[in-house]
């Protein structure tokens, strides 16, 4: 997919309101449609649908459906499937059975980026409110620069037929230039804790208007960007979750490694390996070197065209906005030893200001409730390596470990999709995901503690249709998992 080209903006705007990596799925406009029963319908189904205000919400629009899962919601047009495009299997089985309250609106904001519902307003929100409630809440931030809807298939059709109540944020800021929000380097990233922060306890309190008791357990939940806002919720707003499960969150820290250390190396050695010839083998060896796999090479080109450049230029433009000078996030695919260019980009040579940045999105490991993490072999994005191995050593070093299982999923990648293009050397991570959000609510509601943390093989001979739909989280301990 080619990436479209950044529009002339100033470099920094105005902060939004409180204090990618999937990047594919861009804006589209949804049409709402009309509501499946009565607002003021005073019993039963959607009972006092009328009365229910999201605290702090600017604006909001509440419906009764018959169906919240995708299995309804794409036909009546509360999802937007552009969204969660390219981020779960084909063969991932669709839960239905779901009637409930669905609330779509927006908290204050100074941003538009979100064009979601004809609004071109930012810091939007999903709230999911089921009628058979188990009693609990789940809370998502979305994966790269997507919008609310974007966990809709992979996580909240689950959840919501378990009987979870489930509330997603668009993070304050989305789509390729995001950057352009905040008044100061790393302020857009640092909105999208505090929009999570702030839709979970809107949503507490909502639930506690809709079902006069507020929620039994409140976990929060994400992949990629999304999983990064997992482990920062949990270390640093511990009060409002019971426990949480982090997929293939993204890793800040200030003295790295982090994706502006490994991603230009890649953008350097990569088109050497793919030339072939002399020098090929030593590039092989410096793609090895900088985190990404022995085994994921056949993942390389289409990182190499989807995201390994775009990713490298939007986020260091988020922090280091002045590497490039006046140009806005660097300039595509450039030839090391252009000025400015980002494959010559060096994290650890950068002013102490650049660090700076970074550190006011740093990740420490110290969590304070439960977390499960899981994260695949083959992720050729965020590699395993630099990432989850290098969280899991942080929160045993933070003295957290009894609080943490670590899952290193076989022949996972970073998004699912690629699954169906090579289902012969992948396997998915959403059946892991359910396996391992199961497993914490045992540990929360039983005392089971979750299988030890290892690496999870790679089942042989299973259909992808099994694979799709089914993980056993048993594990082979080792040393990057060893307590």
């Amino acid at each position: 997919m080619r990436p479209p080209t950044l529009r002339p903006s100033p470099r920094r705007r105005r902060r939004s309101a409180p204090a990618a990596l999937a990047l594919a799925a861009l804006t589209l406009a949804l049409t709402t449609a009309p509501a499946t029963a009565s607002p003021s319908a005073p019993t039963g189904h959607c009972a006092g649908l009328a009365h229910l205000r999201v605290p702090g919400a600017a604006h909001q629009r509440t419906a009764c459906l018959d169906e919240l899962t995708t299995a309804g919601t794409v036909a009546s047009g509360h999802t937007d499937p552009a969204d969660w495009a390219g981020l779960t299997p084909k063969d991932l089985a669709v839960p239905s059975g779901v009637p409930g309250i669905q609330i779509d609106g927006y908290f204050p904001d100074t941003s538009t980026t979100n064009t979601n519902h004809g609004w071109n307003h930012d810091a939007q929100f999903v709230l999911r409110l089921p009628d058979r409630w188990n009693g609990g809440l789940v809370v998502a931030g979305t994966p790269g620069n997507r919008e609310q809807y974007a966990n809709d298939r992979a996580i909240a059709d689950w959840v919501l037929a378990q009987g979870y109540a489930y509330a997603a944020t668009d993070k304050g800021n989305t789509g390729l230039a995001f950057h352009r929000d905040g008044k100061t380097p790393g302020d857009a990233i640092a909105e999208w804790n505090d929009r999570l922060t702030q839709l979970t306890r809107a949503a507490r309190a909502t639930l506690a208007q809709r079902y006069h008791r507020p929620p039994a357990r409140t976990l929060v939940t994400g992949m990629s960007n999304g999983g990064y806002l997992v482990r920062w919720q949990l270390e640093n707003h511990p009060e409002l979750y019971d426990g949480g499960v982090d997929w293939e969150g993204t890793l800040w820290r200030a003295d790295g490694p982090t994706l502006l250390d490994f991603l230009p190396r890649a953008m350097r050695a990569y088109p050497v390996y793919a030339a072939g010839g002399e020098g090929a083998e030593a590039a092989r060896e410096e793609m090895h070197a900088a985190g990404f796999p022995a085994g994921s090479e056949f993942l390389w080109p289409y990182h190499h065209k989807v995201y390994w450049d775009l990713t490298q230029r939007i986020y260091r433009e988020e922090l280091d906005p002045g590497y490039d000078g006046a140009v806005e996030a660097g300039t595509p695919y450039c030839a090391p030893g252009t000025p400015g260019c980002d494959a010559d980009y060096d994290y650890a040579a950068r002013p102490d200001e650049v660090r700076r940045a970074v550190e006011k999105i740093a990740l420490t490991g110290r969590i304070g409730k439960p977390l499960l993490t899981l994260h695949g072999t083959l992720d050729a994005l965020l590699p395993i390596g630099r990432d989850s191995d290098v969280y899991a050593r942080m929160v045993r070093d933070a003295g957290r470990g009894p609080l943490h299982r670590y899952y290193r999923i076989e022949g996972g990648t970073h998004t699912d999709s690629l699954v169906d293009a090579f289902p012969d050397r992948l396997r998915p991570l959403t059946p892991c995901h359910r396996t391992a959000f199961a497993a914490l609510e045992d540990w929360l509601t039983a005392g089971h503690r979750p299988p030890a943390s290892g690496t999870v093989a790679l089942p042989g001979g299973q259909d992808p249709a099994t694979l799709a739909n089914a993980c056993s989280l048993d594990t082979e301990k080792d040393a990057a998992t060893r307590p």
